[in-house]
């Protein structure tokens, strides 16, 4: 035998036509790619779903078929956009952040091969790699090929109605490579990355298995010996798992995603006639029989072999010969030890050995080869049944980014990808969620206000209107990032609106009703109503004030040159008209407002020259800490507030509207603003807007029925922070959110194998109680300048502003002195 050969000389594969893969021993192959459901985010319900689809699936197969299962995991880097000059400053911050990341990808592929009726069962020596063959003659009978392709398109119908995996079958152009891409057959023959330009590399078989320069590594489960005595189709995962939850992972995650390094991992089933199988079991069995006497290994062999035959019988099992490998390369040797560690700790997690292939590795990854895989040695399977054979299976794959054009950056939990979430509108269309209102929970510390500052920046550089009702001034860095309106009080600088400014506006029936009610609640009393008579005069007041405006530009809105209006304009003319004092008293109206006039105590509250253009100003902040507990600037910016947004949600059209309502929802609450929110968000989604609104405190949740009732049940989407101090009684905030046990678990694995080496937080997000995630919330360091919520940093961002002349330039010369001191 000659020590070199070209490839085309062994080559088991004949060529591709009609989208499938020929053989040169007669096998039909069907390939598919799978889209697998996402790593962390399937329940013991899901789990136990999606292995009874795959065995319902693999029932539909013909005899004498292979299903082979092949699982990439390739190392790769995150390559960031730069080429959109619209960028935001943080945005471009973001990709800088994660450009290169490390992670690996994931490609799922499967084939269906069938092998002709009367092809013989080989052992190693008969691989095509050292032998040659015609095509046997069922090869070229049609009718073999339209049934199984038959068979094979109801393999693909029954696990897409499971819902859990996608199947998308591959073409011609993508088996065999062009002049423009390899194709998947060179991939698998060269090792070529899925973005790796086109190379030829040498296979070299002796001393160990090597393609170009990569060192490969080939580990097998094929002895029942090396076997796991317990299976299932999914396993606790203890880093996530806590003493009231168990976390789940596919049982074969393990040999995935955790793997850090470039493999393959390979599952075969072979489905022989399953009367052969068990007539031939029965044989062994009786040959075991009459020679267990003289061997206690073949009294126990004896056993299992009935074992065996019994459950086949009595639970009607599949028959099946099965095969698992994992297929490891580096193109460092002094890597391939860390490697060989790394497979054996991963299958210790799942109590199987690891067997390193020597002899046969070479035959092992010639038969990885798409469409090749009946050249798989008979001695490297073990007889097994499909429902223990499929526990085997890889189950899951990374994260996805959305599809969406809007949506926020947050990052996996494994490898710290950034993946683009939409937590809005795809929810929506796709029926997940009836709207885009959202409940956030977490306590002090938790992340809270960092994670809202993120989604409303976002909503901002997207299009969005954004409201936000705070106390604490989280919001102060992104508002001067992104110009927008900052409402808050101090002494020298007192908060201050102007509800009489139009600007481009007309004056209609919602704002009229506005100011007659802010008016009112600055003349009467809580306990005090009005009358229809004061209702009406104050409405005409109105009306004939803004056109009085028009005839007079000279004269600027406000509430000074309103009041100067009824005093003396309206007034006399009231008086000429015979108007009396019970059924309007101008006077009383005059006398108490007189304190919001020129010289008043709150003479600044009503008349402000700045920040008018509440309408088309996309981000209006109020900051209500200092003013909470004053009975007239909080009542009167609390209508303030809801005039401005309801003024939004009903005059943009096809914009999105957003209010974000943080811990002053508890101060709103007893200033007669429920009925406001419970208004808000039941209404808010038919005008393509979404209500957001932030607690930390779960006692909150339990004592206002407005949380409970209103907020909660009208949130199809919520998202809770660190949940740790409270997962001894974490059943009563499950029973009030209506959260599933997967949920549960999911919620209290946040944060407890965070990476040590980066700075971040998880958060969990649940859409309508049918998709739930984990997510880190990891930025730049520009973000985190930006969003901060210390004092001591805020302080120490402020000051750099000031140094450098902006805020950006600031952030941007503090954030490149913390990556130098790194």
């Amino acid at each position: 035998m000659p020590k070199n050969k070209y490839i085309e000389q062994v080559m088991p594969i004949y060529r591709v036509e009609q989208d499938c893969i020929l053989s040169r021993t007669g096998d039909i192959t069907v390939a598919f790619e799978l889209t697998l459901p996402e790593i962390f985010t399937l329940g013991l319900q899901d789990y136990e779903a999606l292995h009874q689809s795959w065995l319902k699936a693999i029932r539909l197969l013909p005899t004498h078929s292979v299903l082979h299962k092949q699982d990439w995991y390739t190392e790769s880097c995150y390559q960031p956009d730069f080429s959109n000059e619209n960028q935001s400053f943080l945005a471009r911050s973001s990709e800088r952040h994660f450009n290169e990341r490390p992670y690996l990808d994931h490609k799922c592929y499967l084939y269906l091969t069938q092998k002709p009726a009367d092809k013989r069962t080989h052992t190693a020596i008969l691989s095509s790699l050292i032998r040659s063959s015609f095509a046997p003659a069922q090869t070229l009978d049609g009718k073999i090929k339209d049934q199984f392709l038959q068979k094979c398109g109801q393999f693909a119908q029954v696990l897409h109605d499971a819902g859990y995996v996608q199947l998308r079958r591959l073409a011609g152009n993508e088996l065999a490579s062009t002049a423009e891409q390899p194709g998947l057959l060179e991939r698998y023959c060269f090792l070529l990355h899925p973005q790796e330009r086109p190379v030829i590399r040498d296979i070299t078989l002796q001393p160990g298995l090597m393609v170009g320069d990569l060192h490969c590594q080939v580990f097998s489960l094929a002895d029942t010996a090396d076997l796991p005595n317990v299976c299932g189709p999914r396993v606790n995962f203890d880093k996530y798992s806590t003493d009231k939850t168990k976390f789940s992972v596919g049982f074969a995650a393990p040999l995935g995603q955790m793997l850090p390094f470039n493999h393959i991992y390979n599952q075969y089933l072979f489905l022989e006639d399953s009367r052969e199988t068990i007539k031939k079991m029965e044989a062994k069995r009786l040959k075991l029989q009459s020679l267990s006497s003289y061997s206690r290994e073949n009294t126990i062999s004896r056993d299992a072999t009935n074992n065996y035959l019994n459950e086949a019988f009595s639970l009607q099992r599949l028959p099946i010969k099965a095969h698992f490998n994992l297929l490891a390369w580096s193109s460092d040797a002094s890597k391939v030890p860390d490697i060989r560690n790394a497979v054996s700790a991963a299958l210790s997690q799942i109590d199987a050995r690891a067997r390193q292939e020597t002899t046969c590795a070479t035959q092992l990854f010639w038969a990885g080869m798409p469409g090749n895989a009946s050249d798989l040695p008979l001695h490297e399977t073990f007889d097994t049944f499909a429902e223990q054979a499929t526990c085997f299976f890889n189950l899951e794959t990374n994260y996805r980014s959305s599809i969406s054009p809007v949506g926020i950056r947050l990052a996996d939990r494994i490898h710290g990808l950034p993946v683009h979430v939409d937590i809005s509108d795809l929810p929506v269309k796709l029926g997940i969620c009836q709207n885009r209102n959202k409940f956030i929970l977490g306590p002090s510390g938790s992340g809270k206000s960092f994670l809202t500052n993120m989604i409303m920046r976002t909503y901002v550089e997207q299009g969005s209107h954004v409201v936000i009702v705070d106390v604490g001034h989280s919001y102060k860095g992104i508002c001067d990032l992104l110009g927008g309106y900052y409402f808050t009080y101090s002494e020298k600088d007192p908060i201050k609106f102007n509800p009489f400014y139009l600007g481009d506006d007309v004056l209609d029936t919602e704002k009229k009703e506005s100011i007659k009610t802010l008016l009112l609640s600055l003349w009467k009393r809580d306990d005090e109503s009005y009358s229809r008579s004061e209702y009406v005069s104050l409405s005409n007041a109105l009306q004939t004030y803004f056109e009085y405006l028009n005839q007079h530009d000279e004269i600027f809105p406000c509430f000074n040159s309103f009041y100067d209006y009824l005093r003396d304009i309206f007034l006399p003319d009231l008086r000429q008209e015979g108007i009396k004092e019970k059924d309007f008293d101008i006077d009383n109206f005059l006398y108490v407002l007189r304190p919001y006039y020129i010289g008043g105590e709150y003479d600044y509250l009503l008349n402000a020259r700045e920040n008018l253009d509440l309408l088309s100003q996309p981000l209006v902040i109020f900051e209500l800490d200092n003013i909470k507990d004053h009975p007239i600037l909080f009542g009167c910016t609390s209508i303030i507030i809801m005039e401005i947004f309801i003024n939004k949600m009903r005059k943009l059209k096809g914009v999105r509207k957003v209010i974000l309502i943080e811990e002053a929802w508890k101060a709103l609450m007893r200033n007669g603003m429920a009925e406001y929110i419970k208004y808000l968000f039941k209404t808010v989604r038919k005008f393509y807007g979404e209500a957001i609104v932030v607690t930390q405190d779960v006692e909150d949740i339990i004592s206002s029925p407005i949380v409970k009732q209103a907020i909660i049940n009208n949130s199809d989407c919520k998202i809770l922070l660190d949940q740790s101090k409270y997962q001894n009684k974490f059943d009563g905030i499950q029973e009030l959110l209506g959260l599933t046990d997967k949920e549960k678990s999911l919620v209290l694995s946040i944060n407890r194998a965070n990476d040590p080496r980066l700075k971040y937080k998880e958060v969990f997000i649940s859409l309508g109680g049918q998709q739930s995630k984990v997510y880190r919330t990891e930025v730049s360091p520009e973000e985190y300048l930006c969003y901060t919520t210390e004092e001591k940093e805020k302080m120490h961002v402020q000051a750099y502003a000031k140094k450098y002349g902006s805020l950006r330039r600031g952030i941007a010369m503090l954030a490149a002195e913390l990556r130098q001191s790194a």
